[in-house]
């Protein structure tokens, strides 16, 4: 006569949790295809970027040059094309410090500052990391 443990109760339920996670993923991927299923055939011209993209499919931000809370915060596309590192392509500065920004996957923004808060656009981020820094000098990495 079999007795159902703790323990085998606990692998069972850990069990149909790991399929309904795998069955999921495999839903969503299949989900997530080309909007109405056509894939652009390899040489037909498309090159996957549109205008005005940079290469993560989101629009780039426009460049902003103002004093918030006493600061000069600016933020401008990088310099040396879209492709610009870790940057997301695109550069803030505070009092001509830079301040290291990256774009999510899901277009939100993030620096180094506010590392787990995220932000709609660079000037969010830049304003955020001011009121951060409470007055103290940015120190950039090195």
């Amino acid at each position: 006569m079999s007795r159902l443990t703790r323990r085998s109760a606990l692998g069972l339920t850990a069990t149909a949790v790991a399929g309904l996670g795998l069955a999921g993923t495999a839903y969503a991927a299949t989900a997530s295809g080309p909007a109405n299923g056509v894939v652009p055939a390899a040489g037909d011209g498309h090159t996957g970027h549109t205008d005005g993209m940079d290469h993560t499919g989101h629009a780039t931000p426009a460049p902003f040059d103002e004093v918030y809370q006493g600061r000069r915060i600016e933020g401008a596309p990088a310099q040396g094309g879209a492709h610009g590192g870790h940057h997301g392509g695109y550069q803030v500065r505070i009092d001509g410090k830079e301040l290291h920004v990256m774009r999510n996957g899901d277009g939100t923004w993030i620096s180094v500052i506010n590392h787990y808060e995220t932000f709609a656009n660079p000037r969010a981020v830049a304003r955020a990391a001011v009121v951060e820094l409470q007055g103290a000098t940015l120190v950039p990495l090195a």
